[in-house]
């Protein structure tokens, strides 16, 4: 069992909040379309920080807890791809302007590592007093594997989100943005803007990546510190990787199948666990190594083989999938 010192989680959880401080004050202070340059060098440097953090880890702490962390972060890293689609389907719907998306972003990496640091208390203390819990998260997460295969090609209908249907019935809204602000006056009455539906959008949207999430990673690692520190360095660079990567997600034509193939592996391995712990210790497990090599594989192929079929089919696009049935690619195209 990993031993975590108070000091140390304060250390890391300064390290988190400072860099989040960062990004939104740099988004408070000089909003602006981000460049290309600009985003690179912030995707390099919260990697450089995500990798520095699992070094230290291991030679404080051992090689094995170092996997864990790499394990967890590749995980959560390649979900929080799919997290980019549906922030472009949300920014692209609601026709963000581009010089207050990097602020929308922020805001939107702030509240899912909120939600995730309430799911992996909560996970965490479940687990730790129910073992049959690691049987429940492998049939969620095999569950929703299944689920984003089967609607791979189709994309979230954000516009009939409950979220953005309720905001609608109850909030006084305008239609034309003012600016960065929340509200705004429209015939002498304050109202809010677009801008309150598209933070409620991406609130919901984070809660339902946070309810697939945290289930996967504590299938690499039952760590609670690793677990907290795979999600916040894996969302720290979500912002700056979204600028990056945006004009780039539609050839991933085969990353929602690869997710869900991952999602359903980890299923297994987490079920593996449980019937190893609670009913027989001659059931084999997975172990880390093998976890990391598996996924590692798995997203090397997909992202090998969706290059490939653009390159021979360039109006193949990518879809982030979804949860349910919803609109069908064709459809929106």
């Amino acid at each position: 069992m990993l031993q975590i010192d108070g000091l140390t989680w304060t250390l890391t959880i300064g390290l988190v909040l400072g860099l989040l401080a960062l990004d939104l004050i740099l988004a408070a202070v000089r909003p602006h379309k981000v460049g290309f340059g600009e985003a690179v060098a912030w995707s390099i440097g919260y990697i450089l920080v995500a990798v520095a953090f699992g070094v230290w880890l291991t030679l404080a702490h051992g090689g094995d807890f170092g996997q864990q962390y790499f394990a967890g972060y590749i995980v959560e890293k390649s979900l929080s791809v799919d997290n980019l689609f549906v922030f472009v389907i949300i920014m692209s719907t609601f026709a963000v302007p581009e010089e207050h998306q990097h602020k929308v972003l922020t805001f939107g990496i702030v509240v899912a590592l909120i939600m995730r640091a309430i799911f992996i208390a909560l996970g965490a203390t479940l687990l730790s007093l129910f073992s049959f819990m690691f049987l429940l998260f492998g049939l969620l997460l095999i569950y929703t594997g299944i689920q984003l295969f089967r609607h791979r090609d189709e994309d979230p209908d954000v516009e009939n989100n409950v979220v953005v249907r309720t905001a609608r019935r109850l909030l006084p809204l305008s239609t034309e943005y003012d600016g960065g602000k929340l509200l705004t006056r429209v015939d002498g009455k304050r109202v809010g803007t677009p801008l309150v539906v598209v933070l409620l959008a991406i609130g919901g949207i984070d809660l339902l990546f946070a309810l697939d999430s945290i289930p996967a990673v504590f299938g690499v690692t039952d760590e609670p510190y690793l677990v907290f520190a795979a999600n916040a360095f894996a969302l720290l660079g979500l912002r700056a990787l979204y600028f990056l990567v945006k004009g780039l997600l539609d050839r991933l034509v085969y990353l929602s199948a690869g997710l869900a193939i991952i999602l359903g592996f980890i299923g297994i391995k987490l079920i593996l666990h449980w019937a190893h712990v609670d009913i027989d210790e001659s059931v084999p497990e997975i172990s880390t190594p093998v976890s990391l090599a598996v996924i590692i594989g798995i997203l090397v192929v997909v992202t090998v083989a969706s290059l490939l079929k653009t390159r021979s089919d360039p109006s193949a696009k990518a879809h982030p999938g979804s949860l349910r049935g919803s609109r069908p690619a064709s459809e929106e195209d």
